[in-house]
């Protein structure tokens, strides 16, 4: 090759290299994922600095949200509704991605196959025919239980709420422990408050709506608030349990201060720690029924989505598909008992030894029930936690409680 001819490739490679440094082409991408504070995050920042290391270009920053999903919820319907383009990736409740979809929020993720996760996520994220989100990690309410304190006094854990209240009385009796609260649940206003509803409802059979119409039973619904009325007035549960959220009732528990606590798969982690009263005290298990019912519980969990405002569209893509794989869905488990959204997993050796009640809870997972399935969902749960928290407060009856809900229902569902 002459050296005229070697000069003219050299001058466009040159070239070449100056136009890509001069549009960014070679410049680093700089990713930000929303992450509740609730999940983990510190875990999922080991996860994305071995992302980062796997691909170079490519850094990775998180943003942590509130406390509980209405408040994650409310920042991000500001920061969406106006467009902002500062996320790249959001976590989202289980109840988001159809209406974050809905909403133009989101941006479709054509290249995923959900045919390897729990159906319950794969339906979820799944919106006419379009995948809308990737599970990030399973979830389901559990009762959790002072495995210790039912040992001493000869009690299986129960399988019935008033099994649960005679249990209660039993060792708070036999304890004499006056800051020992026998059950802790979610009673302040928040979404959390929305399955304390649901749990004994369904458990009479019941359900709210039906193939996307209002199909409510006033009856059931007042059974369920006086249930839980009823176990704050005996004194089971503590007279502000109004004023008790998610993560109120984790540290309470956490403490050493409550038999029993109705709480997600996060709070395992945390009942292990170091500056837990409870390590290897603790038991989990399914929620109790209504006497005559059949046990139930709340789907939870939560999802990974790409805000439709990123202008990082493709890498925001990848980077999802990744924080959903296998791979990290096993280190979660391990590492911050983040029930899998893959069912193979729930029998992995390492998992199962990590996480020894893993081993029994696919099938709770599998059959928990998803919250009511309407596009006005948003209302739907103001109605039934801002009503469950005035009954609880002792601002309305069960029975009065129950009418509201059903009145508030036929406005939104008509």
């Amino acid at each position: 090759m002459n050296l005229g001819r070697i000069s003219r490739i050299a001058g466009l490679l040159l070239g070449f290299g100056a136009s890509a440094f001069a549009t960014g082409a070679w410049a680093e991408t700089t990713l930000k994922i929303f992450v509740t504070s609730q999940g983990q995050p510190g875990i999922w920042r080991t996860v994305l600095d071995q992302y980062e290391a796997r691909n170079p270009g490519v850094k990775v920053a998180i943003e942590l949200g509130g406390a509980t999903s209405d408040l994650q919820a409310q920042y991000l319907n500001t920061v969406l509704t106006a467009k902002d383009s500062s996320l790249d990736v959001l976590m989202l409740d289980v109840i988001r991605p159809a209406q974050f979809a809905a909403a133009g929020w989101t941006s479709p993720i054509a290249s995923a196959n959900m045919s390897s996760y729990l159906r319950a996520y794969a339906e979820a994220n799944t919106v006419d025919g379009k995948v809308v989100a990737l599970p990030a990690f399973a979830d389901s309410m559990f009762l959790y239980y002072r495995k210790d304190l039912l040992d001493k006094y000869g009690l299986q854990p129960p399988t019935t709420w008033d099994e649960l209240a005679a249990a209660a009385k039993k060792i708070a009796d036999g304890e004499q422990n006056p800051n020992l609260q026998g059950l802790s649940f979610q009673g302040k206003a928040i979404e959390g408050a929305v399955c304390t509803f649901l749990v004994p409802y369904w458990s009479l059979g019941k359900v709210v709506v039906k193939d996307g119409k209002l199909d409510f039973d006033r009856e059931a619904a007042a059974k369920s608030l006086a249930l839980w009325k009823n176990l704050a007035d005996s004194g089971v549960a503590k007279k502000n349990i109004a004023e008790v959220a998610t993560d109120d009732t984790r540290k309470e528990f956490q403490a050493g201060n409550v038999v029993f606590a109705v709480n997600w798969a996060y709070a395992w982690a945390m009942t292990q720690g170091a500056d837990s009263a409870v390590v290897g005290k603790v038991g989990v298990a399914r929620l109790p029924a209504v006497t005559g019912g059949e046990q139930a519980t709340c789907l939870g969990g939560w999802e990974w989505g790409v805000s439709a405002f990123s202008k990082h569209q493709e890498e925001a893509k990848k980077l999802v598909e990744y924080l959903s794989s296998p791979e990290v869905s096993k280190i979660m488990a391990i590492k911050g008992s983040l029930l899998p959204t893959y069912g193979k997993l729930y029998k992995d050796a390492n998992v199962t030894k990590a996480v020894p009640w893993f081993a029994d809870a696919q099938p709770i997972v599998e059959t928990a029930k998803p919250r009511p399935v309407t596009p006005r969902y948003n209302e739907v749960s103001e109605a039934i936690r801002t009503t469950v928290n005035a009954v609880l407060a002792g601002v309305t009856t069960p029975a009065d409680g129950a009418a509201q809900i059903e009145a508030r229902l036929k406005r939104i569902l008509r």
